[in-house]
């Protein structure tokens, strides 16, 4: 004990500058134990369950009055917000850097961006709070997962820059305002699929307001997906010498980009800008998000992947949400059809 106390203070003495101070130990032990994204994983899923059951309630029986238990509903959702902005806050503080340097840190700051992007746009929206914490509560269930790390390490040299704070905010940002308007999109097929003669007309105006606001999150998401990839430029020529040299990632970052603008623009095309069409769009469109932020890492190399030798299996539920996903859209577009819901 007395060479660990000897050790410890010749650290302190000729090592301040790279040993964490007292409060950062403390606090690093204090958010370990809170589990602060762990917790709030179930928490966010939870609510979301809650503003689904009543989205349904609201569509198929208009009489009820939801106010009081939306309140309700909707101050937990503060309340869970604040917690994990506090808990990104202490991350940060205790890293001495912005917490979104890893997959680990990536997961949690996407899901953040989620529920921020949920609190501005469809505060309003029983659809629309149900799909953003549905999202968020998922994507921090990810990052629980075994294979991303939440230790708080050292930044590798190529990330130690100012640009680290505002290229990666606004590219992982952007994430969760489209991954929003993509679970909307499922929320309003899923609808289709309860069409009837007796509510149809409730349905379509309860689908038309929520694809307003997913139509308002995907602008978002564009924007900032947009001035992330071209600051990204900016930092591509500071650390290696030139602005665009079609990498993997930049390269799907691209595609993103032009097919979120397309899906954006099919209002104002004739014969594609229906509703079922238009839904249809967005779900399907979050694949590219998808290959931009986990296929390029694991299955294509390059300067921003990790991949290295033989690429590893496709989940299986990777296949499974594609089956499902088709499955719904298949049956969404027949009783989207049978009660003449296109030309209304």
């Amino acid at each position: 004990d007395k060479i660990i106390h000897e050790l410890k203070d010749y650290q302190r003495q000729h090592g301040e500058a790279v040993i964490p101070s007292k409060a950062k130990i403390n606090l690093e032990i204090l958010l370990n134990n809170m589990n602060v994204f762990g917790r709030l994983s179930s928490f966010y899923i939870l609510l979301g369950l809650g503003f689904l059951v009543l989205l349904f309630i609201n569509v198929f029986n208009v009489d009820i009055d939801l106010s009081k238990v939306y309140k309700v509903l909707f101050a937990l959702v503060i309340s869970g917000f604040v917690f994990h902005t506090a808990g990104l806050g202490i991350r940060w503080y205790i890293s001495g850097r912005a917490p979104w340097s890893n997959g680990y840190e990536s997961m949690i700051y996407i899901a953040f961006t989620s529920a921020l992007a949920g609190l501005i746009f469809t505060r309003k929206s029983y659809g629309g709070l149900a799909a953003t914490m549905v999202l968020a509560g998922t994507i921090l269930l990810v990052a629980m997962l075994s294979y991303l790390d939440p230790e708080i390490t050292p930044l590798v040299p190529v990330l130690r820059s100012y640009w680290l704070t505002i290229h990666v905010s606004l590219i992982a940002g952007s994430y969760g305002f489209l991954m929003l308007g993509a679970l909307i999109g499922l929320i309003n097929l899923i609808l289709f699929m309860f069409l009837s003669e007796g509510n149809k007309l409730r349905i379509k105006s309860v689908v038309q307001e929520m694809s307003y606001i997913s139509e308002i999150t995907l602008i978002g998401g564009l924007v900032m997906i947009s001035i992330g990839t071209y600051l990204g430029g900016v930092w591509a020529n500071e650390s290696w010498g030139r602005y665009w040299g079609w990498d993997a990632k930049e390269t799907w970052a691209l595609v993103t980009i032009l097919v979120y603008a397309f899906i954006l623009h099919m209002r104002i095309i004739p014969k594609l800008n229906g509703l079922y069409i238009y839904n249809i769009a967005k779900l399907f469109g979050w694949a590219s998000v998808i290959m931009t932020y986990f296929g390029v890492n694991y299955y294509l190399s390059g300067l921003h992947s990790y991949a290295a030798g033989d690429p590893i299996p496709i989940p299986t539920w990777v296949y499974i949400s594609v089956a499902s996903a088709t499955i719904i859209s298949i049956l969404a577009y027949i009783q989207y059809r049978r009660f003449g819901l296109s030309k209304l």
